[in-house]
């Protein structure tokens, strides 16, 4: 194998396994498709393998192009910092932002860091989920995240950086007709017997599913089995219509028609909220998010952990640690 591959080559590599068709990739490269395709035959022999199998009507990736894709990613996005670092004047490349659910806290994190570095593109989307999202910022498909870090595998959680954002009080939602609905907050053993949905069967969404299972044991409560996996709030609203099953959510969730969000007490139940990034990210954007969520955290008190509430230990010890003394203020009653 070359000793240095040029970063052409593996841009080159990572536009067709994406596009998975040469024409498209030479357009989004802006090359011609025969340059294109003349630094993919230059990238296979320098490495010794065939990375696509070709045929007249498609393109699909070999065993050891799947296995270059995440490093060839990470590369990449390693270039991109280092270019970063050194731009001086220019403007740096855009910031991509997992908002997880519009309308939320994070939101107001990211309008405030817009603000704060309005030289700076912070581009969102919206797709839930930390334990999707970090595996898509390893592989430099995604820089910053929000959720729950100790929902992660610690292989995963190593690689990764994170300041505390909130610990934000957990609700459910109910159909409007449901028996508690006409209650203005819920206690936790007023769902006893209850199947609450916690996004079960989502493989994105891991760390929520687990949170709710350490919260409703002992409780009577159980985890309501998968639902079709809907993506995007509209789709979300659709499912949950027609399956009408209690939906475990935090206070700040979107309202849906058709139901109504009720906070839950008899403890409060915490969801502590990080904002994560891959390790060695350098990005004045990332600078911007980290100010904005320190900024709205003190202005708002969302690290404030009332008297009583409920928490995981092991999540209270991991923001603990990222955020500093001041990053728990109260010790809450662990789960």
């Amino acid at each position: 194998m070359a000793a240095d591959i040029e970063p052409r080559l593996l841009r080159a590599f990572t536009a067709v396994a994406e596009e998975l068709h040469f024409t498209r990739a030479a357009a989004r490269l802006y090359v011609a498709q025969q340059a294109l395709s003349r630094d993919i035959r230059r990238l296979e022999r320098d490495l010794g393998t065939e990375l696509f199998v070709r045929t007249t009507r498609q393109v699909g990736l070999t065993t050891d192009g799947e296995r270059l894709l995440p490093y060839a990613r990470a590369v990449l996005a390693a270039y991109d910092d280092l270019a970063d670092a050194f731009a001086g004047g220019t403007a740096p490349r855009a910031l991509l932002v997992d908002l997880n659910t519009p309308g939320m806290s994070t939101a107001r994190v990211l309008d405030r860091a817009r603000e704060l570095a309005p030289h700076c593109e912070l581009m969102a989307r919206f797709e839930s989920g930390l334990t999707g999202a970090a595996a898509e910022i390893l592989a430099g498909r995604l820089d910053v995240s929000f959720g729950r870090v100790a929902g992660l595998d610690a292989a995963v959680r190593a690689r990764l950086a994170w300041q505390p954002v909130r610990y934000e009080p957990m609700a459910v939602i109910l159909p409007e007709d449901h028996p508690l609905a006409d209650r203005p907050e819920i206690p936790l053993s007023a769902l006893a017997g209850e199947a609450v949905y916690a996004g079960a069967g989502n493989p994105r969404t891991l760390e929520w599913t687990d949170l709710a299972a350490r919260l409703f044991a002992g409780h009577g409560i159980r985890v309501a089995p998968p639902a079709p996996l809907a993506v995007g709030h509209e789709e979300f609203r659709r499912v949950m219509a027609k399956t009408r099953t209690p939906v475990l959510v935090v206070i700040d969730f979107p309202a849906m028609p058709g139901t109504v969000l009720r906070p839950l007490v008899d403890p409060v139940p915490l969801s502590p909220v990080a904002l994560v990034w891959r390790k060695g990210l350098k990005h004045p954007g990332l600078d911007a998010l980290r100010a904005a969520a320190e900024e709205r955290a003190t202005r708002e008190n969302w690290l404030v952990v009332p008297d009583g509430a409920w928490l995981p230990e092991t999540d209270a010890t991991l923001m603990r640690r990222a955020g500093g003394a001041g990053a728990l203020t109260q010790r809450p009653h662990a789960g």
